[in-house]
């Protein structure tokens, strides 16, 4: 008998191993980072991303996700992209990442992916709204998220002598494309 239960629970596991499902971040994938100060709203693009998601056909299991402060670039002007990579801390901490464990998110709108979030080099637990789709082989993540810069021990950037001033609040908005890895 105990041999059967032994039998029948390394089955499952095997079984359950072999259900998992890989994917990884797509080219096709955009990010973009709205904020304000005291004298216009602006916006800033991530250029380079890493990622990869495992979901068992009906949830997310895992997420792991990277963003290279580097190529996190504005439209404006140079000056605008050396003042965020300072606060962002890049050469001690080249990326921002988030990473989700034990996930247990279902396909659907309205899911929430609790993690952690690295920026700047302080790491926070957060739980991040999303909608998560699969379609014609792709898993789709999208959503929007608040991010106080404080929480990460980031101080505002300034401009012009102080008298331009960043918004402690920024919106980070995702429209990410895994594929089968």
């Amino acid at each position: 008998m105990k041999k059967a239960l032994l039998i029948l629970f390394l089955t499952s596991l095997t079984v359950q191993g072999f259900s998992q499902e890989s994917y990884t971040l797509s080219d096709t994938s955009a990010m973009t980072i709205d904020g304000s100060s005291s004298l216009h709203d602006w916006t800033v693009t991530a250029n380079t991303m890493e990622g990869t998601v495992a979901e068992n056909g009906e949830s997310l299991t895992a997420v792991d996700f990277s963003v290279a402060v580097a190529d996190i670039l504005s439209d404006r002007a140079a000056a605008m992209d050396k003042k965020m990579h300072e606060a962002l801390k890049k050469e001690e901490h080249p990326k921002v990442t988030f990473t989700a464990k034990d996930v247990n998110a279902a396909m659907g709108e309205n899911q929430e992916l609790k993690g952690k979030l690295n920026i700047a080099g302080v790491e926070n637990e957060v739980s991040v709204p999303a909608s998560i789709t699969q379609k014609d082989g792709e898993l789709h993540i999208t959503g929007e998220r608040k991010i106080a810069l404080k929480d990460y021990n980031i101080e505002p950037p300034t401009a012009m002598f102080g008298s331009i001033v960043v918004g402690d609040a920024v919106t980070v908005k995702f429209d990410l494309v895994f594929t089968k890895s």
